[in-house]
């Protein structure tokens, strides 16, 4: 179903000045809550450095076609005093937009302190953190109280393919006429903090942008300022940090003391399905659990989006069977084709060391040489985890496969580029792997069309590029 997201809802959740403006409105956290703050009677307008660079060009043509205003980067459209400036905390200061709304006297706000005043204004809001799995779960819980109907708002970093229509391709945001407000939240830049939910959701504690010791802070605060925890207890931090909570709905697919869990041995993973009993043991009462989609992390967030759809009123039964019909997201394990030399290429999102772990074990879990492309998603991100993704690709991957790697995404800017991928090559060389760092995009797509075979499974991962879904259909054709 594709439900519109520039309608006004009945019931705004928190007051909205007049006009807003986007600085780098095209991206994936951007992007939704331009439609939710339009959705819900605003004026939005904006710029992005992508589309003056001509990049996803048909993103900008259906964002003007519905009504959002743009313009390029140089401050031009902000013309009023009265217009919200939103743009990242960490944007510079001689941006054109930040310029122009200084001298004008514009009010400033980051995309995440817009997005947690609507949230904790709605009457009842779900938030879903962890390192990896939000946007899964998010899209899977929001789907589960769209069918239950609860007609939620929800905010997501990626495409939900079950509300994405003609009409709306770009539907990583739902604006619905009831009260519940669903999104993820963000531990990477602190913003998490700035939510207070009615229910928090905790997928797991993992390396990514900070150290495990400010995330279990981070993630401690977040599940005590809600009325409920859903946690998950097959991950031993959360599972630590719930016992302070003041009410925990747990689950897990392993651990027996969990609310929600797996029944041992019923498990059946194929390519493209999961499967498996669901056990209640509350009431000691099984359900069936089918998910149209391959991966055992899957099945964790799943698990995940029913609990936290159990907490607000949603019987078990009736979560568990919303999910059977779950299309899944853009850029998670999205399988494009099989081409006609019986190659399969799969798009994803995979970017730090978990995320990467859960989508290379998918692959692993069927038959068939894995080819990894990898474009890693900044030289900060690189520098604080770039040991750990190593290891995660000599690890999971066998001898026949192969990870090949171009410099990291930059599109400007003053980072220190000192440390790139080719450190990161080395690193998985030197624990086992197999791996090969090709400084450009292009060149590596080359290598791949020159290297692939019958069978092949071909996954092009990274965040942060809109352009890495092209690439990834172009390897499609070529092959």
């Amino acid at each position: 179903m594709g439900r519109i997201v520039t309608s006004p809802m009945n019931d705004s959740p928190g007051a909205l000045a007049k006009s807003y403006f986007f600085c780098g409105i095209g991206g994936s956290g951007m992007l939704p809550l331009a439609q939710i703050v339009k959705g819900l009677g605003a004026e939005v307008g904006g710029s992005d450095r992508s589309r003056d660079q001509g990049r996803t060009a048909e993103k900008f043509d259906w964002l003007e076609s519905h009504g959002f205003r743009l313009f390029p980067q140089d401050g031009s459209g902000l013309t009023s005093g009265e217009q919200v400036l939103v743009a990242s905390a960490a944007i510079e200061d001689t941006v054109p937009e930040i310029v122009r709304a200084k001298v004008l006297g514009c009010p400033r706000v980051t995309r995440a302190e817009l997005l947690s005043q609507l949230f904790n204004a709605s009457p009842v809001s779900l938030a879903v953190g962890g390192t990896s799995g939000k946007s899964t779960t998010t899209a899977m819980l929001g789907w589960i109280l769209e069918r239950a109907g609860m007609e939620p708002t929800i905010m997501n970093g990626a495409v939900m393919k079950n509300f994405a229509a003609p009409a709306n391709p770009f539907a990583s945001a739902v604006v619905g006429s009831g009260k519940v407000f669903v999104s993820e939240v963000d531990e990477s830049d602190g913003s998490i903090a700035l939510y207070n939910p009615t229910v928090a959701v905790l997928l797991n504690v993992s390396l990514d942008h900070k150290t495990i010791e400010e995330l279990r802070a981070l993630f401690g605060d977040f599940l005590r300022r809600a009325d409920a925890a859903v946690v998950n207890f097959d991950d031993v931090d959360a599972e630590f940090l719930s016992r302070q909570c003041k009410k925990v709905i747990s689950f897990a697919i392993v651990n027996r003391e969990a609310t929600l869990g797996i029944e041992p041995g019923t498990i059946v993973e194929s390519a493209s399905e999961i499967d498996a009993l669901l056990v209640d043991r509350r009431t000691d009462v099984g359900h069936s659990l089918r998910l149209p989609m391959p991966g055992r992390h899957n099945l964790e967030n799943a698990l995940a989006a029913i609990a936290a759809a159990v907490a607000v009123g949603v019987p078990v039964h009736d979560a568990a069977m919303a999910l059977a019909s779950f299309k899944g997201l853009a850029r998670r394990f999205d399988v494009l084709g099989t081409s006609a030399s019986g190659v399969t290429v799969i798009d994803d999102f995979g970017h730090n060391p978990e995320k990467a772990r859960a989508t290379l074990r998918t692959l692993k879990a069927q038959e068939g040489r894995v080819i990894a492309f990898f474009q890693p998603h900044g030289y900060g991100p690189l520098r604080q985890m770039g040991h750990e993704l190593a290891q995660t690709f000599a690890e999971e991957l066998g001898p026949d496969d192969l990870t090949i790697m171009c410099a990291p995404v930059y599109f400007g800017g003053t980072v220190d580029r000192s440390q790139g991928s080719e450190r990161i090559v080395q690193l998985i060389k030197d624990a086992g792997g197999k791996a090969e760092y090709i400084e450009t995009r292009e060149a590596c797509g080359d290598r791949i069309v020159e290297i692939g075979r019958p069978g092949d499974r071909v996954v092009v991962m990274g965040a942060r590029d809109d352009t890495l879904t092209v690439f990834a259909q172009g390897l499609l054709a070529r092959l």
